[in-house]
């Protein structure tokens, strides 16, 4: 399944507009400095208000949907590991950014807004508001989160 929604999810951006996206978003980490986190988990929170997904039954729903979404933002993909008291999402295939933001800025800015738009569909899963989404760590592109 991977291979095949990376495939998809892999075309190219349209000009000019993901030149303004990183010269936004490199502008705000200039300037807004550790607020700027905050800041871009609340725009992933809109997203998510804004593209909300339908009830999943089971957690293979969830990940379906939440891929259909990615998918159509050319975001990559997530992998959905239910734990006992915990859910560990895996982003992969993370839109890079070009040569203007360093890398690793541009994939931390991203996460936050990913962490944003992940926890807010959990919630509106049923998830509790309580119930933290944080990121555990970056690996080569991949993104690792916990919902717990």
């Amino acid at each position: 399944m991977s291979e095949q929604l990376a495939a998809r999810v892999s075309h190219p951006h349209q000009p000019g507009w993901f030149d303004l996206v990183s010269v936004m978003i490199e502008s705000m980490l200039d300037n807004a400095g550790e607020e700027a986190e905050g800041f871009l988990n609340g725009v992933g929170e809109s997203l998510a208000a804004r593209y909300p997904l339908p009830e999943a039954r089971t957690v293979q729903d969830l990940e379906r949907e939440i891929n259909l979404q990615l998918a159509r933002f050319s975001w990559g993909f997530v992998q959905l590991q239910p734990l006992e008291n915990a859910i560990l999402l895996q982003h992969h295939a993370l839109p890079q950014g070009d040569s203007s933001v360093d890398a690793e800025r541009w994939q931390l800015a991203l996460s936050a807004v990913l962490a944003g738009l992940y926890a807010q569909w959990l919630r509106a899963q049923g998830g509790s508001a309580g119930v933290p989404l944080t990121l555990e760590k970056l690996d080569s592109g991949t993104l690792y989160f916990r919902y717990q």
